[in-house]
Formats: structure tokens, sequence, C-alpha cells
């Protein structure tokens, strides 16, 4: 599938609720073709984005799971729809949670196959903002399988997908 469920309207959800301002250092994990970088950069914020398959200039190869950066690098964490296909949501909440520095802010929407709160608590985040966006995600996802477009395979299960905006602790 291409994109996320909502587009640029998400991120400038997700970027409102989590109170960052212009400036702010935000990583984009799982950034894909640099769409969100290349928004977050004219809003005036100082964005880099990360992918295993860069498919732009504006975003460089790293796994989100051991990024390279220092512990303390940004102001917040941006995911949207990569966490879950990434193999390892555990290792990546760890490694936005090291790479925030204190009072950061994780920005993730996402699919879950579990309640998010016990996920990100373990994971050392409180949740400021929860939207549950399940009924635009089966949307989006019914739309990506008419298209023929690859889809991330289920683990079985009750799926939910949340726009979560989370704090450090």
């Amino acid at each position: 599938m291409k994109g996320h469920p909502g587009g640029q309207e998400n991120t400038r959800q997700m970027l409102a609720l989590s109170g960052l301002r212009p400036g702010a250092s935000i990583l984009d994990m799982g950034a894909g073709a640099g769409e969100t970088v290349a928004l977050l950069q004219s809003l005036g914020y100082a964005a880099r984005g990360i992918d295993l398959a860069p498919r732009s200039k504006l975003v460089e190869q790293a796994d989100m799971h051991g990024t390279g950066f220092p512990g303390g690098s940004f102001d917040g964490v941006l995911s949207q729809c990569a966490f879950y296909i990434s193999g390892d949501v555990d290792q990546a909440l760890a490694e936005s949670h090291r790479l925030l520095k204190p009072g950061g802010k994780l920005l993730l929407a996402d699919v879950f196959f579990q309640e998010p709160g016990p996920l990100l608590a373990r994971a050392g985040f409180h949740i400021l903002h929860a939207v549950d966006m399940t009924a635009q995600w089966r949307a989006y996802y019914l739309e990506a399988l008419w298209r023929g477009e690859e889809c991330c395979p289920s683990p079985g299960g009750k799926c939910s997908y949340w726009l979560l905006i989370c704090g450090k602790e």
C-alpha cells in the first residue's frame, strides 16, 4: 500500500495534537518517498526521514530498530503505517524512546493487534491523545485490496488503527 489513511490531513492533525511547533526537530521513521518530510520542512520543522529503502533524496537509509542517531536527538518521532510492518514494534518503540529528548513526543498512526496502552507503557510512553481511526483504516485497506496493491499480512485477531500522541516518561 502507498501512503497512509488520511494523508497530509492526518499528519497535520498529529502535529496540532502534539503541540510541537515549527523549529522542532522531528524524525519520520519509515519515511518512504519523503512526502511527510517535505510537508514538515515546508511547515518550518527541522525534519529528517529514514527508511530501509528510501525512495527520494529527502530520506536517509537507516533501520528504525537501530537508527545510529545519538540518544536524545529529536523533539518528536513520527511514524505512520510503519511500526507494524517493521516486524518488531517493541524495538521500534524502544528506539523512538531512546531518540527523544526529555519531554519529547511520539506521533504514531498505525495498526494494532492488541490494546496500544500497555504496549506503549512498556516502552516508557504515556498516551496524551488517542483517536480510534479503525473505520477509516478499513476503508483505506479495502481500497488498496481492490486496486490489487500488496497489503501486510495479519497475525490474526482483531485489528484496530490508532492515531496516538505520546509523551516520553
